[in-house]
């Protein structure tokens, strides 16, 4: 089983806009992962977000390139302070590939508790717009199979630019 782990790309500061829309840098970011991730034929049953709009374009962006049966919805138990346990507990019943999108500090205590144990372990150094595949062998143990981060990919120019 693979759990992908996306921390949401930038999105507008609080006193620019308080929903916290992307801003043109996430949507940037998010087309240059968008690309990679096209490469790779990711399959995933669904794409889960924690509800707030930031997440949820995050989300919608990736569903275009990432093969999912089931759609992208919102769930609970990914917003940033929520309890990683609850998605440490899911991730041991869950069969089929799935990806999270989500913020920090929760992916960082979901990773460190999936990879070491212990929540508050800081084993990834997750990066905005950047996904973290985890995968799941068959005695229920976690590894990083691959991690992409919008920094290393090659710039997409833009008409916004």
């Amino acid at each position: 089983m693979k759990l992908y782990l996306v921390q949401h790309a930038e999105a507008k500061g609080e006193q620019e806009d308080p929903v916290r829309p992307l801003s043109q840098k996430g949507w940037r970011d998010l087309e240059k992962v968008s690309i990679f991730l096209q490469g790779k034929a990711i399959r995933v049953s669904r794409i889960l977000h924690s509800g707030k709009l930031r997440a949820k374009q995050t989300a919608e962006k990736l569903s275009e390139v990432v093969h999912c049966s089931e759609g992208v919805e919102e769930t609970d138990g990914l917003a940033p302070l929520d309890d990683a346990t609850k998605w440490g507990d899911r991730s041991r019943e869950q069969t089929d590939d799935v990806m999270l999108v989500g913020h920090l500090p929760h992916l960082s205590k979901l990773a460190g508790l999936l990879l070491a144990g212990d929540p508050n372990r800081t084993v990834i150094d997750f990066k905005m717009g950047g996904v973290v595949c985890l995968e799941r062998d068959e005695k229920g143990n976690w590894c990083v199979g691959w991690m992409i981060i919008p920094q290393v990919l090659c710039r997409v120019s833009s008409q916004n630019d």
